[in-house]
């Protein structure tokens, strides 16, 4: 019987001796640490790619700096994409009910605003004069933060809990004016910077996106999933709807994605249904934009423009990558680098070859 616990005794030495082992090498090799996810949590194929040659190939930038264990966001499905205006290497991503990172190099490395916890934060904008001041939106609360993430306090709380601010965006030209819009179809704006609020108009149908004019911050866009695209030519006391005017185009005038860029000429691009329409005139007539398969039941979830050139069209479905540099001619498709949806495309203003790409968990139906 000695005999026998001895040899007992000794194996389970070796094994305590080899299980320390292990552990220090999974230590010091640095594993990646992923964040909850719901859905696809065991998948490192989500947050964010970049890539640095309009699309050509891409690469997985999720890296959170921390000391010691390598740590990451591979498994987190990402909403919403940012660039700070005055400075392009700092861009911020919302993860789904992951908080907001933000990197500041890039994306080679982030952070984690840990003042507003794991929640979904649906929006984030950057103030054009202040890169310190940041607002986000979560639910039915808009938070703003005037030192550059650190802490944040609720500027704006909706007393309908099953309310949630859908779009947020600051008009360039008067960084005191921040518009948002909200679940129920209004847009809300402020002229103090977040410090009261009024209500300009209601579409009847969530505000999914507004956009401003980058040539006259008076000109702004409304994109609604229900409702279609409205146009403000007074900063948003006034409104109409485009539906007819987008008729020209032979579009079923739905809205899936909207973008304004200087370019050449300032040009409205729109990702309807099943089209990509545009128009160079404010949205007075619109041209439809050939693309490789017409009327294909595969939607688009995000367009993205180069701003300096109007020929340079870039969009995004659940499992593809689309890029036109002759303004639609022409086509590339390449499938997405993740088995997640494109969900946001973004491009670097400043280095308009270099695109940012958020990707997200869909639900198959």
């Amino acid at each position: 019987m000695m005999i026998i616990y001895k040899i007992n005794n000794m194996t389970m030495k070796k094994f305590k001796i080899l299980f320390l082992i292990t552990l220090l090498t999974v230590i010091l090799s640095g594993c990646t640490i992923g964040f909850n996810t719901g859905a696809g949590a065991g998948t490192v194929d989500g947050g964010v790619y970049k890539s640095s040659n309009k699309g050509t190939s891409w690469e997985q930038k999720v890296l959170i700096q921390t000391v010691g264990v390598k740590r990451s966001f591979a498994a987190a499905d990402v909403m919403f994409l940012a660039l700070d205006p005055q400075d392009n290497k700092a861009i911020y991503a919302s993860g789904v009910e992951n908080g907001l990172f933000y990197s500041y190099d890039g994306g080679e490395s982030w952070q984690i605003a840990a003042g507003l916890g794991k929640v979904n934060v649906t929006n984030v904008a950057v103030d054009p004069a202040n890169k310190c001041v940041i607002y986000a939106t979560v639910a039915n609360k808009v938070y703003k933060s005037v030192d550059c993430s650190r802490t944040w306090a609720v500027i704006y709380f909706d007393n309908d809990p099953t309310a949630a601010i859908a779009s947020l965006v600051i008009d360039f030209s008067n960084n005191n004016n921040v518009f948002m819009g909200t679940s129920r179809g209004e847009i809300i704006k402020s002229s103090d910077q977040g410090a009261s609020w009024q209500t300009l108009n209601n579409f009847g149908g969530q505000v999914n996106k507004i956009i401003i004019s980058p040539v006259n911050a008076k000109v702004m866009l409304v994109g609604s999933f229900a409702k279609g695209v409205f146009r403000s030519s007074d900063g948003g006391a006034n409104w109409v709807s485009l539906s007819d005017k987008l008729k020209s185009s032979n579009s079923d005038g739905s809205f899936r994605d909207l973008v304004m860029v200087k370019a050449e000429k300032p040009t409205v691009f729109l990702a309807t249904n099943y089209d990509l329409i545009k128009s160079t005139d404010g949205g007075d007539t619109w041209s439809k934009i050939d693309l490789i398969i017409e009327k294909a039941k595969i939607k688009t979830n995000t367009i993205a423009v180069n701003p300096f050139s109007a020929s340079e069209i870039y969009y995004a479905t659940d499992t593809t990558f689309y890029r036109s540099l002759d303004g639609g001619k022409n086509w590339t498709s390449k499938k997405l680098p993740t088995s997640r949806a494109g969900f946001k495309l973004l491009i670097d203003p400043k280095s308009p070859s270099i695109i940012y790409l958020a990707v997200k968990q869909v639900k198959k139906k």
